[in-house]
């Protein structure tokens, strides 16, 4: 795999009252980027925060890449705000899109990067004819909507089969992963690795996020 390990920690379990205080803790314990959820209470039954928050966290912290995760209804309806706020890369659900190409082509016009993602019910083959507009693609390993979720195994068989495929593509799993899952997502190759309440409730977060990387290291480094 001609891919890098990468831990972004999803900041909805951490203490969103603080949250650029938060966030650097996570950049501080070794994180490589920060996943933020963005929930509309319509795509997913929960609220979280939207461009106004993820702008102040911008001018807060300045230099870290930042994915927004948009668990929203109408992803095209964001791409402009996200883009002013200086996120790098966005990550939107082509589940309730009807022209997946259009907006992936409005978000690299905005200067972000393009994120598919699938929830646990979609097959992973529907997003073939979208990959080479695509930066990434997001395996859901939980259904979208809320932090906690127990981890799906048999989602692995997705990023197995998008690795098989597409050998260079970066591909994330999202909800559950921590260390007693990472070992599953390693071998089936992802190497983007979004964890919430493993590392935002560990007692030592730099010791989990380096057990994360050290698993999808290992299996980098042997293919």
């Amino acid at each position: 795999m001609s891919v890098k390990c990468k831990i972004g920690p999803s900041v909805l379990n951490a203490d969103l009252s603080d949250l650029s205080e938060a966030s650097t803790k996570l950049l501080d314990s070794g994180a490589d980027y920060l996943h933020l959820d963005v929930m509309d209470g319509h795509f997913v039954p929960n609220l979280t925060f939207g461009h106004p928050v993820v702008k102040c966290l911008r001018n807060k912290i300045p230099k870290a890449f930042f994915e927004t995760h948009m668990m929203v209804s109408k992803p095209e309806q964001w791409i402009e705000p996200m883009a002013d706020a200086k996120v790098d890369q966005y990550t939107f659900h082509i589940e309730p899109v009807s022209d997946v190409p259009s907006i992936c082509r409005q978000v690299k016009e905005a200067g972000m990067k393009v994120g598919l993602a699938l929830k646990p019910g979609t097959g992973v083959e529907v997003v073939a004819k979208y990959i080479d507009m695509a930066d990434m693609v997001l395996i859901m390993t939980v259904e979208p909507g809320f932090g906690g979720q127990k981890f799906m195994t048999n989602m692995m068989d997705k990023v197995r089969w998008l690795r098989e495929n597409y050998p260079s593509l970066d591909i994330e799993v999202d909800g559950g992963v921590g260390p007693s899952t990472i070992d599953a997502c390693a071998q089936a190759g992802a190497n983007m690795i979004v964890s919430g309440t493993a590392v935002t409730g560990a007692t030592d977060p730099s010791q989990v996020i380096k057990t994360l990387r050290n698993s999808v290291e290992k299996v980098i480094n042997k293919s």
